[in-house]
């Protein structure tokens, strides 16, 4: 068996920037165990499969050692591969996924992601935290999934050094680290060691509850954020209301392949 394999670069203007992604179309799904090991051979933060069920895509992201249940930048990546090399033309891509049915379309060349916001609740900085981090943050708060350390500057989050060691004890699948911005209306970064991805590069995921909570904070629906990892990515982002958000960037097409199984 023979399938085709695209990685991109998402949330990014040019190659080497941004998070990549493979993304893998098949026309039936393969056993969850060959993708969980098709993932793990590729040995990207995330591989995406979908298969298209009529007028939608059903979508899947496997991480090298699970698979997880929201991935902004393999969704994109998706909408990528459908438009620049499957001759995809409608304006909208739908995909069900474990998290809903998630559209992106583009204008030009750039992907805009219509996801659902995520919830969060204020808690205790700790002690455990802090030291996790090597910083005290001045804010945090927990998700539906991840926890979000609030930091009074650009400077703070972009010196973090984390013990992933202690990063991996805490509560949440990642720890989000995220400050305003001079440059941009907020910056973020975002450790992820349960997973063995110790920073993802640019986490759309992360901004189903970024987005809103800088919203509310700065009183604008309409925001620019970055992602401050090494690799970094800009994200063009809204708090659409309703329990939505809208997730917007740039996708570089790096690779095409054939995996031979």
């Amino acid at each position: 068996m023979e399938l085709s394999i695209y990685q991109v670069d998402a949330f990014a203007d040019g190659i080497f920037t941004g998070n990549p992604a493979a993304v893998i179309p098949l026309y039936e799904w393969l056993s969850d165990d060959l993708m969980r090991h098709i993932a793990m051979e590729n040995n990207l933060s995330e591989t995406a499969f979908f298969v298209q069920k009529g007028e939608y895509f059903e979508l899947r992201w496997f991480t090298p050692e699970e698979e997880i249940d929201l991935c902004g930048h393999a969704t994109l990546a998706s909408a990528h591969v459908l438009y620049e090399f499957l001759e995809y033309t409608d304006p909208v891509v739908v995909f069900e996924t474990k998290s809903g049915r998630l559209f992106v379309d583009r204008e030009g060349d750039l992907y805009s992601m219509d996801f659902p916001a995520w919830e969060y609740r204020e808690i205790e900085v700790t002690e455990r935290v802090s030291t996790a981090l090597g910083a005290r943050p001045a804010e945090l708060y927990m998700g539906q999934r991840d926890m979000m350390a609030v930091f009074e500057t650009e400077e703070e989050v972009r010196a973090l050094d984390p013990d992933f060691r202690l990063v991996a004890k805490l509560d949440g699948l990642g720890l989000i680290c995220t400050s305003p911005s001079q440059d941009y209306d907020f910056v973020s970064r975002f450790f992820v060691s349960e997973l063995s991805i110790p920073e993802d590069p640019v986490t759309g995921s992360a901004h189903t509850m970024l987005v809103p909570f800088w919203a509310d904070r700065l009183g604008k629906d309409v925001l620019t954020a970055y992602q401050a990892s090494k690799r970094g990515g800009v994200l063009y982002c809204e708090n659409l209301g309703g329990g939505r958000v809208k997730i917007s960037g740039k996708a570089v097409s790096y690779m095409t392949g054939t995996i031979h199984l």
